[in-house]
């Protein structure tokens, strides 16, 4: 369904799928919108993926050491806000080629 959307959005970016040739400005700007959203989607799920890992493991952990919960406790916070950071950058370049470029 994705790889649909994708497709339609494409189209309809470009002025095949309308009756009318896109102006350039407009294909332009729709160009760089979905640039925008395919950094932001591909660059976040990388840390998505990570973070569901990395949380899994923690309570497999805690499951079976539990007098261990304060250092994996810590160790798993730490560990998710390294992996968000990759997510924000996602996030910050998403926003640059959205508003600058």
């Amino acid at each position: 369904m994705a790889l649909g959307l994708g497709a339609l959005a494409w189209f309809a970016a470009s002025g095949i799928a309308g009756a009318q040739e896109a102006d350039n400005t407009y294909t332009a700007d729709a160009m760089k919108y979905i640039a925008a959203g395919l950094a932001m989607g591909l660059g976040a799920l990388g840390p998505g993926i990570g973070i569901g890992f990395l949380g899994g493991k923690a309570m497999e952990a805690l499951g079976r050491n539990p007098e261990a919960a304060g250092p994996i406790q810590t160790n798993m916070i730490l560990a998710i806000a390294f992996t968000e950071a990759i997510g924000i950058y996602a996030l910050v370049v998403a926003t640059l080629i959205g508003f600058v470029f």
